[in-house]
């Protein structure tokens, strides 16, 4: 049963994050060749804070260039 997990910052809508899960698993099941009734989407939401990039997190605010 394939697993497809999915690590978003946090701000996408519910319809957003329901094309992303059935998008998934309908090209999951496609590629796979297995039923889509298999295929589990696990979607998790970060707070902003939370989050870096380059070893900075991204509640630092960064100067223009």
């Amino acid at each position: 049963m394939p697993i497809v997990r999915v690590e978003l910052l946090a701000g996408r809508s519910q319809e957003q994050k329901n094309e992303l899960a059935e998008v998934l698993t309908r090209e999951t099941s496609r590629i796979a060749r297995c039923p889509e009734e298999h295929i589990q989407v696990i979607i998790s939401e970060y707070a902003r804070s939370d989050w870096a990039v380059g070893g900075v997190m991204n509640s630092v605010v960064k100067p223009a260039t």
